[in-house]
């Protein structure tokens, strides 16, 4: 018997944005607790090279499927591909995403696009897709269905000069906060993961360096969060990695927004020396 209260074992799971940090560490975990995996992301050298790492650890199997999620009619390319090779995902993890940093008018403009794109509309379409069978499989018993969406803790507030990321992040946590209600009764585990700062490639991709203060969190002890929170009997809607993220979340509420915005514009302006 597992001694985990989720066990997906013998169970499918896809992840998006696997091929390094918060991706490749949930990989590590479905596939310890006996899942296979789909891995989506741009790098196909380091999907393979994590596949072939996986299936020696723990002797699970994963298909790669390196594809830019920004691309026009990505998930139906996806889709098509999981129905060519009669792949049933049970679990997704809707890991992709990146942020940007500047102020707004200097963004470019496709960047911009390929944010939104990515951390909005590629989530909400995925999850659109595949969610009848990520319902079944909740339905099935004992449940093996969840559904994870990485948002952040900046989804509960703004961000001056991450503008784009913050509201996107927040379009995340309420979409996937709507959808545990809508999934209650049916035994899928939908969960809206919010790390704070933490040691990925982040800062890197987001070409921001300066912006980010205390000490990260690891994508390991990020994970290890998550994954308390879906051995729970009864998830929660979200849940905040880290005790002082999540009392930051809280505290938030009790600021007056002229002032929280103050003091986050301050501390995100580009160029100011910390």
């Amino acid at each position: 018997m597992s001694r985990f209260v989720f066990n997906p074992i013998g169970t499918t799971v896809l992840i998006t944005g696997a091929s390094s940090g918060l991706g490749a560490e949930f990989a590590r975990e479905f596939a310890a607790r006996g899942a296979d995996l789909v891995l989506v992301a741009r790098r196909q050298d380091r999907l393979e090279a994590l596949a072939v790492d996986l299936a020696e650890r723990f002797g699970t199997v994963s298909t790669v499927i390196p594809l830019d999620l920004t691309a026009p009619g990505a998930v139906a390319v996806l889709v098509a591909e999981l129905e060519q090779r009669g792949i049933r995902v049970a679990s997704l993890v809707n890991n992709a995403g990146f942020g940007s940093y500047g102020h707004f008018g200097a963004l470019d403009a496709e960047r911009v696009r390929q944010e939104v794109t990515l951390n909005v509309l590629a989530l909400t379409e995925l999850t659109r897709a595949l969610w009848p069978e990520l319902i079944a499989h909740g339905r099935s018993a004992p449940a093996t269905g969840a559904l994870i969406n990485v948002a952040s803790t900046a989804a509960f507030q703004p961000v001056p000069f991450m503008s784009v990321y913050g509201a996107t992040k927040s379009y995340v946590l309420s979409f996937t906060e709507g959808l545990w209600y809508e999934a209650k009764g049916n035994g899928l585990k939908v969960l809206a993961l919010c790390p704070g700062p933490t040691a990925t490639e982040f800062k890197t991709v987001a070409e921001n360096e300066e912006v980010f203060f205390g000490n990260p969190q690891s994508a390991t002890q990020v994970i290890a969060t998550t994954f308390r929170a879906l051995d729970a009997r009864s998830t929660p809607p979200r849940v905040v990695s880290g005790v002082a993220n999540a009392l930051a979340a809280r505290g938030v509420r009790l600021v007056p927004q002229r002032s929280l915005l103050t003091v986050l514009g301050r501390n995100t302006t580009p160029g100011r020396r910390r």
